[in-house]
């Protein structure tokens, strides 16, 4: 037997409709804001992660999947969404369309770290960017978006907290504090935080060492050090939110785990039992493209984790839609009766209706059984009878009673049906 790698997971035929209410609902609520559809590739040049997400990173330092390819390159398994979407901005010559530019990923990414609840090895994210607009308005924008769809999803017991970790300019006068702070306390700080003292201190503060949080507890805040214009941007951003009646808390411990952010940063966290933490996070970027080497270019963009959305969605029983199954099985007693199960299952299929037929020459009893087992909503029978009258015995899994139904008028016949259930399952909602 060969076990499936550690930190990864198969997505079973009877979850995967949960999968699918997430994908559809990121997809609807993205078209309501213009946002399009983007897919990148799954392997990218190692290049791409180590200048875009930076070389400060866990990421980077200790998490990436990276390899030699056959032509002794070093490519990397995406650990994120956002390097591969700005490369493909771009690689593709984006930056001279209609701008801003917007767009959303439902990607699988790979993190080598110990695999928890919510957070495996093998990852999903839905993720969104919007390039080209430096203003509070897109900041506000994306957050609304991000707001939208985990309530679109069901979700009430989840909190937006939103900071700011300003520009270069205002976050090098913090970084010069936050060294001062740090410095008299450095030995007694794990090793990481001992690298991250000189390449980048605010990476400190995103420690999880308990040893390190009670030195970061009490750091100096950021929000204390934004210039003049930074501090416009994020009351600018706050007053959009009140506008738009979306609640938020400020708060200054969140500066987010990548070194492209800048100004906004913004999470929504759980409170739901047994899924603590955060379900959705990002914020303003302005400085990767210039940090890629490119032309500086403002973007904001977000992502959520799928697996912790899972999580998240089961601990609030939010509500979810019922998984599709079969509509009707065609069950045949001889080989005549099989025989025209097959052209009725073409028929069936071609008006839209889901069905199945008898592959395993099973007795009538066995093909109940199995259309029991795989729910199917109503069950044909075809008999000698049957096949001499042109029409099937159709029950009604639900309410056990049967109908003799004209082959030529079944799938008018279900379809009725199914329309008839659909309507009162709207009126009732």
């Amino acid at each position: 037997m060969i076990n499936i790698p550690k930190g990864m997971k198969d997505v079973l035929p009877s979850e995967v409709y949960l999968w699918h209410h997430i994908e559809e609902t990121a997809r609807k609520t993205a078209e309501r804001f213009s946002f399009k559809e983007i897919r990148t590739p799954v392997v990218e040049y190692t290049e791409l992660f180590s200048r875009g997400v930076g070389d400060t990173t866990d990421i980077v330092n200790k998490e990436m999947y990276t390899f030699l390819d056959k032509g002794n390159r070093s490519v990397t398994l995406r650990p994120e969404g956002t390097a591969g979407v700005a490369r493909a901005f771009l690689g593709n010559g984006l930056a001279g369309g209609a701008m801003p530019f917007k767009a959303y990923y439902l990607i699988s990414a790979f993190r080598y770290e110990r695999p928890q609840a919510g957070r495996l090895r093998e990852f999903h994210q839905f993720g969104a960017e919007l390039y080209g607009a430096e203003g509070a308005y897109a900041d506000a924008e994306t957050i609304s978006f991000a707001d939208a769809f985990l309530k679109n999803l069901g979700l009430k017991n989840v909190a937006l907290r939103i900071n700011s970790i300003g520009c270069k300019s205002c976050r090098a006068r913090y970084q010069t504090a936050l060294r001062e702070y740090f410095a008299p306390h450095l030995s007694e700080m794990c090793l990481d935080c001992k690298t991250r003292f000189e390449k980048n201190p605010m990476r400190m503060l995103d420690c999880k060492e308990e040893t390190c949080k009670k030195f970061t507890a009490h750091a100096p805040e950021m929000l204390n050090y934004l210039c003049d214009a930074c501090e416009k941007h994020f009351k600018e951003v706050k007053s959009l939110l009140d506008a738009a009646g979306i609640v938020y808390h400020v708060d200054p411990s969140i500066v987010r785990g990548l070194d492209y952010y800048s100004r906004t940063v913004f999470e929504f966290i759980s409170s739901a039992a047994g899924a603590q933490g955060t379900v959705l996070g990002g914020g303003r970027y302005d400085g990767l493209l210039e940090q890629m080497g490119e032309k500086a270019v403002p973007a904001v963009g977000f992502a959520a984790g799928m697996e912790r959305l899972l999580m998240v969605m089961a601990a609030e029983e939010a509500p979810v839609p019922q998984d599709k199954n079969v509509c009707c099985y065609l069950a045949g007693l001889d080989a005549n009766a099989r025989a025209k199960t097959y052209c009725l299952a073409q028929t069936l299929r071609n008006e839209g209706i889901s069905c199945e037929i008898d592959l395993q020459d099973r007795s009538l009893k066995a093909q109940f059984k199995y259309a029991d087992k795989i729910g199917a909503r109503f069950v044909a029978v075809l008999g000698e009878n049957e096949m001499l009258e042109g029409a099937a015995e159709v029950k009604d899994m639900k309410i056990s009673r049967s109908e003799r139904v004209k082959f030529e008028e079944l799938a008018a016949y279900l379809n009725k049906k199914i329309s008839a259930e659909v309507s009162a399952s709207e009126v009732i909602l």
